[in-house]
């Protein structure tokens, strides 16, 4: 059953934006990488710095050869799609086409829709708002937990308990409050080694 306007012409997709940067988070930080900001999301996380991107009618639905050639037009072969929450769109035909030139194809989900698309790299943040599915939280490559309060550990292992073995797991604070997060979550980690510190180092070089 679709609802929220989810893509049914899959040869266009809404774009709030895309970009050419490094990615600035996780397991993949510090790479070159092509960004494709998917327009559309319900979870609705209080403090999203993206909150332009929920509104899918307020973005141009561009097709696919027109998303990945200009991303064909960089000379990285990393390809990061993210949102607002890419999952509200079935998005086989993009990564299709991504791998047919020579992408490596990477995704950023809170995992609460379907998992569609054939990915490289699947990273998991998981959301309070709205729970991930069975199914995400199996085939997800990296679990990463933004950390906005204390109680937020307690969701971090909840989570990680559902995940495949070989699952690399992040702890992430939340940007405003970084200051405040950041030795809470080394304690965390050296008596969780399981754990490792994601920043988001993007926004400390002031990159997009």
């Amino acid at each position: 059953m679709e609802s929220m306007a989810v893509a049914v012409d899959k040869a266009v997709l809404p774009v709030m934006e895309a970009f050419y940067t490094i990615q600035g988070e996780g397991f993949h930080q510090g790479r070159a990488a092509y960004f494709i900001r998917l327009a559309g999301c319900d979870v609705g996380c209080v403090w999203c710095d993206v909150k332009e991107s929920w509104r899918m009618d307020a973005h141009p639905r561009l097709p696919l050869s027109e998303i990945v050639g200009e991303a064909a037009k960089h000379p990285a072969r990393l390809a990061v799609v993210t949102g607002g929450e890419p999952l509200m769109h079935q998005l086989n035909p993009l990564t299709e086409m991504l791998h047919s030139q020579g992408f490596e194809t990477n995704i950023e989900t809170s995992g609460s829709w379907p998992l569609s698309g054939n990915w490289d790299w699947i990273c998991l943040s998981p959301k309070k708002f709205k729970s991930p599915l069975p199914d995400v939280l199996d085939k997800a490559n990296e679990l990463k937990v933004v950390i906005y309060n204390r109680s937020d550990f307690a969701w971090a292992e909840k989570h990680a308990a559902f995940v495949s073995p070989g699952c690399k797991l992040y702890l992430q604070p939340e940007w405003s409050r970084a200051e405040e997060m950041v030795p809470l979550i080394v304690d965390f980690i050296k008596s969780h080694p399981e754990w490792e510190l994601s920043l988001q180092v993007h926004k400390y070089i002031n990159v997009p």
